[in-house]
């Protein structure tokens, strides 16, 4: 019985382990190489602070900003009920599938599939690099 006892034991923790796993932050980036991702994205955004808004919305500040607030641009009714704020694992579910985080937005943009160059855009947002 006690072998059975302390299989059950080391599962459990295994399983703890895996479930803390999933949840775990996304890493920290390098906001260099953020700067060359963001090149995907100048098209639409930028992190210029002041410049006027693109396609997409300015996102100078936007690493802890509420979800559509920043000023001069017409965001989507989802994005508008999505209630979300920009921290770092909310932008890298957003960077990850723009349409998984919320249904119905109107960026047209399938996602970010590499986590380090997620990490590396985040840490470009939160601090753009010359």
């Amino acid at each position: 019985m006690a072998k059975f006892t302390r299989a059950v034991v080391v599962l459990g923790v295994a399983v703890s382990a895996l479930a803390g796993a999933a949840v775990a932050a996304p890493p920290k980036g390098d906001p260099v190489l953020g700067k060359k991702v963001f090149m995907r994205c100048v098209a639409c955004h930028t992190v210029t602070p002041s410049t006027a808004v693109k396609m997409g919305p300015n996102l100078a500040g936007v690493v802890g900003r509420k979800a559509a607030a920043a000023p001069g641009f017409k965001y989507s009714a989802a994005m508008k009920k999505a209630n979300l704020k920009w921290d770092d694992a909310t932008l890298d579910k957003w960077l990850t599938k723009p349409s998984a985080l919320v249904p119905g937005t109107s960026m047209a943009f399938a996602g970010v599939p590499n986590p380090a160059e997620r990490a590396a855009l985040i840490a470009y947002m939160r601090k753009p690099v010359p």
